[in-house]
């Protein structure tokens, strides 16, 4: 290989670890079970929280 074939494999990969990197949500990381159990939960301290506004990201159309 080439030094610019290299460069060019280099920095695909390194793209490609960055877009990777900048998927998903923000948050604390819980079992699916978890979640809905908490969610569920009558007159917990998270049922007093307001909901959290989903904000729209310009890359949710291709999911």
């Amino acid at each position: 290989m080439t030094l610019k074939t290299t460069a060019r494999l280099a920095l695909v990969l390194v793209l490609s670890a960055t877009v990777m990197a900048a998927c998903g949500r923000k948050g604390d990381l819980e079992r699916p079970g978890v979640a809905a159990a908490k969610s569920t939960t009558p007159g917990g301290a998270d049922a007093n929280k307001p909901a959290v506004e989903d904000k729209p990201f310009i890359l949710d159309a291709l999911l």
